[in-house]
């Protein structure tokens, strides 16, 4: 009798997706951290998608049609990146729209209060100042100065050696930002709580530590 064919179906690895508001310094710092990850096997299946969507419900919507799409293994994880930005840029119906989807379907959200350098600023100093805006956090927080000490250079948001700058105090930031998350929500008014409603804030441990974590 001849024997039973082995099944050629192979196991998918899951991968985590993520996708990014901006097209420079979110993804330079999540690739430079993907690719410190000494796990070789996690490094291939930690993905920063390219995506030409600059807005939070866009970038929701995307992610979305991602997961649902027939080629998409189940288990696959998501995360959106991006940032509160101005209440005149982005106002709380945007951001509470991309902020429901989001939840209903499943996708995580990132986000930084007022913007990403508030992230990298944490990795120097424990600031809970608010910014009205990013070159408002840019020109009037140390985080010029902090980076010109650490490289002898101004800051470039477009550097690609943005992780590498600060990949030593990546502790650092997260011990900061779970203090000024926790300040920014003891602080908040009634029914306003939202990642989007507190300033300053920033999701990205949560990021990072699944980042960490997936398996």
């Amino acid at each position: 009798m001849p024997k039973p064919r082995k099944s050629s179906t192979k196991l998918v690895p899951r991968k985590l997706h993520i996708y990014c508001e901006g097209i420079k310094t979110e993804p330079h710092y999540l690739r430079g951290y993907i690719g410190s990850i000494k796990d070789g096997a996690l490094r291939t299946v930690v993905l920063v998608e390219d995506t030409n969507k600059n807005t939070p419900i866009q970038l929701v919507n995307e992610a979305i049609v991602k997961k649902e799409s027939p080629l998409t293994p189940d288990g696959d994880e998501f995360w959106v990146v991006y940032d509160r930005e101005s209440p005149g840029k982005y106002p709380d119906a945007l951001h509470d729209k991309a902020y429901n989807s989001a939840k209903k379907n499943n996708i995580n959200i990132a986000l930084s209060n007022i913007c990403f350098e508030q992230w990298i600023l944490l990795h120097f100093t424990p600031s809970g100042a608010s910014y009205s805006c990013q070159d408002d956090l840019v020109n009037n927080s140390s985080l010029k100065r902090e980076i010109l000490n650490a490289t002898g250079k101004a800051y470039d948001k477009a550097s690609p050696e943005i992780f590498k700058i600060v990949a030593s105090k990546v502790k650092t930031a997260k011990s900061h930002a779970e203090k000024i998350n926790k300040n920014a929500l003891s602080a908040a008014q009634p029914g306003r709580n939202r990642p989007h409603h507190l300033n300053p804030y920033t999701d990205m441990p949560k990021l990072l530590d699944a980042i960490d974590k997936f398996k």
